[in-house]
């Protein structure tokens, strides 16, 4: 295998499903066949004999992704921060540039972080003959060779039926049932696998001549970027003025020296809860369920839940229902790939359920709001063992400490004092504190904050390991 560098595209570029913890997924994904990760885990786990990896994923999730590879020792090169996801046209031009600051003749695979692929040697051969047809200038594809008339994909015609590499006459939008079907008689079409190959600068450069807007706003969000605590965080304002568009639609279907590598390897897209419900385990009336769910007379359903709270299902037929705790979705099941414009209408209408979640991940753990109301917030504070919160001040606000489980250390002022289980402690507003967990064991804890203003911003700090000062 020729020098490769993985950019693997997580959400805020795409993908949707793989921001879940790995203790989220339904169970019957996390069978000794999927192994109990995260789909960006495999596919971190899959593409580890290349080279360390650029990760491209939302500022949002930046916490779940590097805690997510430090559990299965990889090691990112970079991982830029999307402050909001542009697709995947702009993602791999600033993955592309990124990877030349190390090589500028490299060569990068992009890998969506939300498939499957369980048959690994075919994998690693058809990466073998893409890097070299991408050594010859050329903008590789990897087309998955078709096993059924399949509408939910889109498809890539090549120019001959047999080869290695196959020249590229056209891309095809999902079809219909029939045209599906002639599709796959044909032999002349493949499943576009959104998996790419090709050199860094030979993608730069077409970009710059078919798309240049996207190139000039992708170059200067990448040079004005800020390196944070080993992350790369782009300009907000720049990158968010960039275009949203494809790579198929921004450059592959217009450029001239695209090919397609044929590729078997039992790939799967799991880019929508449909796609999930195709492979996963199925009870005799084709349901899959994860949670507490009670059904009556409901056939061909994929129903996920939080464990605090019952489902029933009455009467229903093939489709979704994703209760979690930011949002409740109910779809029919051949149009669940459609949350994508979901998200676009809360961003025509100024909301942010999309953005603010009630879990939500730092360098140190994890806090979820519990509830709120007028001049009070109750939050669960995770801290991971040897973790610490930064010295900081909040000038609103107090906050009640009640330690749940494990050991913490608390400074106030000058003075620390060590808390165990159901011990307490009250932090005046305008009082410096820190948190740390200097035990073995995971550090739970509930916080009441009261105040006339509880927002996130009213914070100073004045310490920080993470480097956020």
């Amino acid at each position: 295998m020729h020098s490769v560098i993985p950019v693997i595209l997580s959400g805020g570029s795409g993908t949707r499903l793989w921001p879940l913890s790995r203790k989220q997924y339904p169970k019957q994904l996390l069978m000794p066949a999927n192994g109990d990760r995260s789909l960006l885990q495999h596919t971190a786990l899959r593409v580890k004999h290349l080279s360390e990896p650029i990760v491209v994923c939302n500022e949002q999730h930046r916490f779940m992704v590097a805690d997510q590879l430090r559990e299965i020792n990889a090691k990112p090169e970079t991982i830029i921060l999307e402050p909001e996801g542009r697709n995947t046209a702009p993602a791999i031009a600033i993955a592309a540039m990124q990877a030349q600051t190390t090589d500028e003749n490299a060569i990068i695979a992009v890998f969506p972080a939300d498939h499957m692929i369980t048959e690994q040697v075919p994998f690693n051969h058809s990466l073998e003959l893409a890097a070299e047809s991408a050594k010859n200038q050329h903008l590789v594809t990897l087309g998955i060779i078709p096993t059924r008339a399949e509408t939910a994909y889109g498809y890539i015609k090549s120019e001959s039926k047999e080869g290695d590499v196959l020249k590229v006459e056209a891309f095809v939008e999902k079809p219909d049932r029939l045209l599906a079907q002639q599709f796959l008689e044909s032999g002349e079409y493949l499943w576009n696998s959104g998996i790419f190959v090709f050199q860094a600068s030979l993608y730069l450069k077409t970009l710059a001549q078919l798309n240049p807007e996207i190139f000039d706003h992708c170059e200067k969000a990448f040079k004005s970027a800020e390196k944070e605590a080993g992350f790369l965080k782009l300009d907000r304002e720049t990158f968010n003025s960039c275009p949203s568009e494809s790579i198929d639609y921004a450059v592959m279907e217009k450029a001239k020296n695209v090919v397609v590598v044929p590729m078997d390897a039992n790939w799967t897209d799991l880019g929508s809860w449909g796609a999930l419900w195709d492979i996963a385990e199925k009870d005799q009336d084709n349901n899959v369920f994860n949670g507490d769910v009670i059904a009556l007379n409901t056939t061909k359903t994929f129903s996920m839940s939080n464990k605090d709270k019952i489902v029933a299902l009455v009467g229903l037929d093939n489709l979704v229902v994703i209760d979690t705790k930011d949002a409740l979705l109910v779809a029919n099941k051949d149009n669940s790939d459609q949350v994508k414009e979901v998200v676009a209408e809360l961003n025509n209408h100024n909301r942010n359920e999309h953005l603010l979640h009630k879990e939500v991940y730092r360098p140190w753990g994890s806090y979820e709001s519990l509830d709120e109301g007028n001049r009070f917030q109750v939050k669960h504070i995770k801290v991971k063992p040897g973790a610490s919160l930064s010295l900081q001040m909040h000038h609103h606000r107090s906050e009640h400490w009640i330690v749940v489980t494990g050991c913490a250390l608390v400074q106030i002022g000058e003075d620390e004092k060590l808390l165990t289980e159901n011990e307490s402690v009250y932090i005046p507003s305008g009082e410096k504190h820190r948190l740390t967990n200097p035990g073995k064991l995971m550090l739970e804890l509930i916080e009441v904050q009261s105040g006339a203003y509880l927002g996130e911003d009213d914070i100073t700090r004045f310490e920080d390991i993470y480097q956020r000062v």
